[in-house]
């Protein structure tokens, strides 16, 4: 599996339309290796393409559109009218070693992951915007920056999410169907908004281990659930855990899904922020979870969109 370095220095002889995603499907490149750990079909499968549970991997790329002096691990006690400096690069270190090292692990793992982009991140790092989706990853909308979205008025707040999405499509070339609102707080627009600019899904929801459908302005529209229990910015930097304890409680959830999904449609998330999954005890982690999981059969990884055009496509898919 080629690391970074190699993929850069190919990268120019790959043409990008034949590595984005159609609109129809998945690119061929996607395409080709969506089977990489594909098992066979299990008895009493839920899902329409037989796997037995279905793992989806958040990587927020946000580093680079925060306001100033942004939350951190250090102390809240900056006087005002300074800049936080350390914190900066903090968040720097999330595009210039965290990404590019989970886009390294993710290839070795032969998996593919949903990538949740801040506008302003992109249009800061454009070309590691770019390579994410060159590598066969979903750009999914995550604002145009961090600000306070559910307080918007409607016409703010549509401008506001279309803004980030034109800055993932100039920059990518893709065109994002799903979104994430900062820290899940949409507004009681959001999801009509959404729907107006052509998004099919969101992951703004707890509420399930599975995908569901509602109607918004009279069509379906999927909600493919988030997570908080596997994810590492409530974890290690919430609550201070050890890289033992986020394998340990990911391992013990996936464990009871795996279990259920013996008779019931199970899907798992697990999300990573630059700056924190992308320290190197953190792909570590995370190296020994997914092969523990691979080993499994019946597990596969998937893109949150293809999840949500799965859940269309199938009709007992839980409808509210």
């Amino acid at each position: 599996m080629k690391d970074r370095r190699t993929f850069l220095k190919q990268s120019g002889i790959l043409t990008t339309s034949a590595l984005l995603y159609s609109g129809t499907g998945l690119s061929a490149m996607a395409q080709s290796e969506q089977g990489t750990y594909t098992h066979a079909a299990q008895k009493g499968s839920r899902w329409l393409d037989g796997s037995r549970l279905v793992v989806s991997v958040s990587m927020q790329f946000e580093a680079g559109g925060q306001p100033e002096n942004a939350e951190s691990p250090f102390p809240q006690n900056m006087q005002k009218g300074y800049k936080d400096l350390p914190a900066e690069t903090w968040y720097q270190y999330g595009y210039r070693e965290g990404i590019p090292r989970m886009l390294d692990n993710w290839d070795k793992l032969g998996i593919k992951v949903t990538s949740h982009m801040v506008g302003g991140a992109v249009l800061k790092n454009p070309e590691l915007a770019k390579e994410i989706v060159q590598r066969g990853h979903e750009a999914a909308a995550h604002g145009m920056n961090w600000a306070t979205q559910y307080t918007m008025p409607y016409a703010e707040e549509k401008k506001f999410i279309g803004d980030g999405v034109d800055a993932i499509r100039k920059i990518t070339g893709f065109n994002p169907i799903g979104y994430n609102a900062n820290w899940l707080r949409r507004g009681e627009n959001t999801l009509k908004i959404l729907q107006e600019l052509g998004f099919l899904y969101h992951i703004d929801d707890l509420s399930r281990d599975e995908p569901f459908i509602q109607k918004v302005n009279g069509k379906a529209f999927v909600t493919v659930p988030y997570t908080l229990r596997c994810n590492d910015i409530q974890l290690i930097e919430g609550k201070n855990f050890s890289v033992d304890q986020f394998i340990n409680q990911v391992k013990m959830e996936f464990d009871q899904l795996y279990q259920e999904a013996a008779t019931r449609r199970r899907q798992m998330s697990i999300s990573f922020h630059d700056r924190i999954g992308g320290t190197p005890q953190m792909v570590q982690a995370t190296k020994e979870l997914f092969t523990y999981m691979t080993n499994q059969p019946g597990v596969n990884f998937k893109r949150k969109d293809e999840i949500a055009r799965m859940a269309l496509e199938d009709k007992t898919t839980i409808t509210e």
